[in-house]
């Protein structure tokens, strides 16, 4: 088994479920064919292309290491001649999550973390308009779960953050099979066409699970230190 861990963070993501036209919600983390899709664009396939649907079998967990802010956008659109409606958009402001992705295909994981970095075509974090703030920061584990580093990986959250936040545990969704001692449910997560004219998703199952921070990798030091933007300055 090889895994990557996928930093996804930017000032605005959204992960679509089930909406009517007026409004598309988001979930509150990123969605397993959200990430396939991503990989998708990383790897060059086209909507239609049928290498999309072998990605599904990709073990996928991800940590939600700062919780980001709702956020609701509206837009006015022609959706028939002479016809206007308002539609809602939601959006999840300043939010850090840590995928990963793992499988014993060591090949395809090599392929995935290469096209990552030198993707096909234009990456983004649930909707065309939101793109990652900056390159994606990933590390590759050997003989490691997803889970299991996800259990380990030091907090990812901003250090404003980390200072303020006083919970002690950070939540984890995963495949079920991945957290087999876990109560499951189903959500409509499998991609089955992306597809614009029939996009199609089934359903999977996915379980949750915590990780107390106290837990994970030690923090680097520079949590608590006070720095001064002048000081790069020097004097004359």
């Amino acid at each position: 088994m090889k895994t990557l861990t996928i930093k996804l963070t930017a000032p605005l993501q959204s992960y679509g479920n089930e909406a009517s036209f007026a409004r598309r919600t988001t979930n509150d983390y990123p969605t397993k064919s959200a990430v396939i899709g991503m990989v998708a664009a990383a790897l060059g396939y086209r909507r239609t292309d049928d290498r999309i649907l072998e990605l599904n079998a990709l073990d996928f967990a991800v940590r939600i290491d700062q919780v980001g802010r709702h956020l609701t956008d509206f837009q006015t659109v022609e959706w028939k001649p002479g016809t206007r409606k308002i539609t809602y958009r939601d959006y999840i402001q300043d939010a850090v999550f840590v995928v990963a992705l793992g499988s014993d295909d060591t090949n395809l994981i090599d392929k995935i973390k290469f096209a990552l970095k030198h993707p096909q075509f234009q990456l983004f974090l649930g909707r065309r308009a939101n793109v990652p703030a900056g390159v994606l920061e990933i590390h590759e584990f050997s003989d490691q779960t997803p889970v299991a580093e996800l259990k380990e990986l030091k907090w990812q959250a901003a250090a404003w953050y980390q200072r303020r936040q006083h919970a002690k545990t950070l939540e984890i969704v995963a495949d079920a099979d991945l957290l087999a001692d876990k109560s499951r449910a189903l959500v409509k997560d499998r991609v089955v066409s992306f597809d614009q004219r029939d996009r199609q998703h089934g359903f999977c199952a996915v379980a949750r699970d915590t990780v107390p921070l106290s837990q994970l990798k030690a923090q680097s030091s520079d949590l608590d230190t006070q720095h001064d933007p002048f000081s790069a300055l020097g004097e004359e």
